[in-house]
């Protein structure tokens, strides 16, 4: 976010709240906005936490993953617990930053994404596609006292979007450059890509999501480690392995990969059963747990350069690639990533090399999104979704 001068008329702060699919916890921020004279805006982080779930709680959520385990009783319930969980890393991070749930506009929740289904299917004669979010507005709202917009994904998918995703919109207003295109990649769960052509007006901006990030890693890791890390920390693990040739190859075989744009993915399609695929082939061939882990990691960096070769490079050769989300505190990943992009003359740099926070990004995407839709703007971009015209994101509790 550019430190400026706000215009303090028109200044007011927001909370972002983020939960992704490594369900790793709660991330927070404050930001102030303000509006500016061409009509966009100006933002600064004011203060960021990250919150994690307690261990039952992150077991509860993997458990609704399984649609034959996520029964009516356990969606409503959990629904409460986590607005109860977001309004007090709400109201933690406003005290962060020497405020008062009074001096807040708004706070932004994504919410727990629980199943997310992009593409349409036939139904009693209707064309439908769904996503469900969990995170109690309603609650959210009654603990702190501050409108909440949550539910953000389905007014995009209404108008025949993907839902999905979402941070592209912020991408544009916070990173555009006249002389450069960038690209940002972000991998959490699951990786995607904005591209931002030098130079570009709004409906020039495109994304997509590139396929696992942190997903497929986490998952091996857990079942190879089970009891002892649900995680590569800092890529140690990738670090002792090697890279299994024969294993990568089939991996990059998923037809997702050259599925056309737009495209969205999620845990439904790299989740638990993908993971019980993978390890059943590695066993085939004899791979060791640390050269799966070696191997799945360098998947999601040949992914993210494989994405830029098929939908990018040959209409916006890029200059720099900025890498956020927790997947840039894994150096093997990154360093992989490197490789990939540089020998296609794409500079690759992390968001706190540029001065920002990995971290706190999607967080303040959703503060951001928040404010434009409680001052009912659009907040989707149809190009990047598939949308077919601009909406308000986000279902607001009063």
């Amino acid at each position: 976010m550019k430190r400026e001068t706000l215009d303090k008329h028109s200044s007011r702060y927001a909370v972002g709240l983020m939960s992704g699919t490594s369900v790793d916890g709660i991330d927070a921020a404050v930001i102030e906005l303000a509006d500016r004279q061409e009509g966009s805006i100006s933002v600064q982080m004011i203060a960021f936490e990250n919150v994690p779930y307690p261990a039952a709680v992150r077991q509860e959520i993997f458990a609704l993953f399984d649609p034959v385990q996520a029964t009516v009783d356990r969606l409503g319930r959990l629904n409460v617990l986590l607005g109860e969980l977001y309004a007090d890393a709400a109201l933690s991070v406003i005290a962060k930053a020497g405020l008062t749930p009074a001096d807040i506009t708004v706070i932004g929740s994504h919410g727990q994404t629980i199943y997310h289904a992009p593409q349409m299917e036939k139904l009693h004669g209707y064309d439908i596609h769904y996503t469900v979010q969990i995170g109690e507005g309603s609650v959210i709202r009654a603990r702190t006292g501050i409108p909440c917009v949550t539910d953000f994904r389905p007014a995009d998918m209404a108008a025949g979007g993907q839902g999905a995703p979402l941070v592209p919109f912020t991408e544009f207003l916070l990173y555009r450059e006249e002389k450069r295109t960038l690209l940002l990649q972000n991998i959490g769960g699951i990786g995607n890509m904005t591209v931002i052509p030098a130079g570009c007006a709004q409906e020039e901006v495109f994304a997509f999501d590139t396929g696992p990030g942190n997903m497929i890693i986490d998952g091996v890791v857990e079942r190879l480690f089970s009891g002892q890390l649900t995680m590569d920390i800092g890529g140690a693990i990738a670090r002792r392995g090697r890279i299994h040739e024969g294993l990568l190859g089939l991996l990059k075989l998923e037809p997702y990969y050259s599925q056309p744009l737009p495209k969205s993915t999620g845990r439904e399609q790299f989740g638990s059963s993908y993971i019980d695929w993978l390890l059943n082939e590695a066993g085939k061939q004899n791979v060791t747990p640390e050269d799966v882990v070696a191997t799945v990691t360098m998947l999601t960096a040949w992914s993210i350069g494989d994405a830029y070769c098929r939908y990018v490079h040959g209409r916006y050769p890029a200059d720099a690639l900025i890498v956020g989300g927790g997947g840039s505190y894994n150096p093997v990943l990154v360093e992989n990533l490197r490789r990939e992009m540089e020998m296609l003359g794409v500079q690759v740099m992390t968001q706190e090399q540029i001065g920002q926070s990995s971290d706190a990004k999607e967080a303040v995407a959703f503060a951001i999104l928040a404010d434009y839709a409680l001052r009912r703007q659009p907040n989707n971009l149809p190009n990047v979704t598939g949308a077919k015209r601009p909406v308000v994101m986000g279902k607001i509790s009063f």
